[in-house]
């Protein structure tokens, strides 16, 4: 009896232990780099200026009140999820930090949604529209369905620029096996031709001033 109970009470305060790390894990902040590769801070904004990477943005904040269930054409955004106000100031901040940390990007491509092309133009400026990049499922039944974005995601970038894509969750996490990104949450992809993609860091909405 006194070894069961002692068995117990082992198990029920092993129990407790686990409970109390998981909720302090939960409540722990994500680091504003998490990095995936040697690249941290000024290592990985050096890497960056050198060019050569695919910068994967989720959009930044949107307004969850709003849907795209009604959608009759990406044109229309009165019938989408839209950016919030403090979307919008958020893409800003970022593409202003971009801007001052001097790295250079050319092509920047968007899903066609207004709440992506909207996260593009206000980081960068400008966004070219394409289907390679747009929303879907994240476990999609078409398992050629993002053959395109595999595709981009692998592709060599030349040196001294990087390719800028604004998307969704659902793709990352199709195309990765990762963690969704958060909205303005960025993923920096170093290419590898017929190898695929890795991901070296992912940068936090905030994250870019770390850099």
């Amino acid at each position: 009896m006194r070894r069961a109970f002692l068995r117990a009470a082992f198990a029920c305060g092993a129990l407790a232990l686990a409970a109390m790390l998981g909720g302090a894990a939960a409540q722990a902040p994500a680091p504003a780099v998490a990095a995936t590769s040697p690249f941290a801070g000024t290592g990985l904004r050096d890497a960056l200026r050198r060019g050569g990477y695919v910068l994967f943005f989720r959009h930044t904040s949107t307004d969850f009140g709003q849907n795209d269930d009604g959608m009759t054409s990406f044109d229309d955004c009165t019938k989408q999820r839209n950016l919030t106000d403090a979307g919008r100031a958020e893409a800003r901040a970022i593409g202003a930090a971009i801007a001052r940390l001097k790295i250079p990007v050319g092509e920047v491509l968007a899903s066609p949604y207004c709440r992506t092309l909207e996260t593009a133009r206000l980081i960068f400026g400008r966004a070219t529209a394409t289907q390679a990049v747009r929303g879907g499922p994240a476990v999609p039944d078409d398992p050629d369905r993002y053959n395109a974005l595999k595709k981009l995601l692998s592709t060599p970038v030349p040196a001294g620029v990087n390719v800028a894509i604004a998307s969704h969750g659902n793709p990352f996490r199709a195309v990765t096996g990762t963690s969704y990104l958060a909205e303005g949450e960025a993923a920096v992809i170093e290419p590898l031709g017929a190898q695929g993609f890795r991901i070296v860091a992912r940068i936090t909405k905030d994250g870019w001033a770390s850099l």
